[in-house]
């Protein structure tokens, strides 16, 4: 016996009883574009494999991964959007430290989704060590469609979670 394949609604309710247009923002930095863009295309790929429509995701750059909180948090307080997913690689540059940038953006996410009461995914990795040789670019350039295809499945969760919730107020 086949399980039916649920398919989500175009509005979802939020904590307030309020009702959201299920559409997803997707927040992603240009530093390793050809690595990060993987991202986006692995949620594409997944969100629709779970019944949201490709047009249901507006994408948004941002120079760095530093810059992503402010944007996701711009984007929740319009209310247009049921969801944020930030992406970026976070790379040892030698002058700074890279975990310090990833850590300080991971945790500014969690301050936007908790302020707003809009769900915040992060995709923003930080490895221990990249060199721009094939295997690295090879490596983290399907590692990104990966977690862009596990981010998609926590978003669509956390949406069917957050309006059952909500429903049962």
């Amino acid at each position: 016996m086949t399980q039916a394949t649920q398919v989500p609604a175009l509005e979802l309710p939020t904590a307030n009883g309020a009702f959201r247009a299920a559409r997803i923002a997707f927040v992603h930095a240009l530093w390793h574009r050809e690595i990060v863009e993987q991202a986006h295309v692995g949620f594409l790929e997944e969100i629709a494999v779970l019944g949201f429509p490709p047009q249901t995701v507006e994408r948004f750059e941002t120079p760095g991964a530093f810059e992503i909180p402010l944007h996701a948090q711009t984007l929740a307080r319009t209310g247009r959007y049921a969801a944020i997913v930030g992406a970026a690689f976070v790379v040892n540059g030698g002058i700074y430290r890279h975990e310090f940038v990833a850590e300080t953006v991971v945790s500014a996410l969690m301050q936007v989704q908790l302020a707003t009461e809009t769900p915040v995914f992060s995709v923003v990795l930080t490895p221990h060590h990249f060199h721009e040789h094939d295997a690295h670019q090879g490596f983290f350039h399907e590692h990104f469609r990966v977690k862009g295809q596990e981010a998609a499945r926590a978003c669509v969760g956390t949406l069917q979670s957050l309006a059952s919730l909500a429903a049962a107020a």
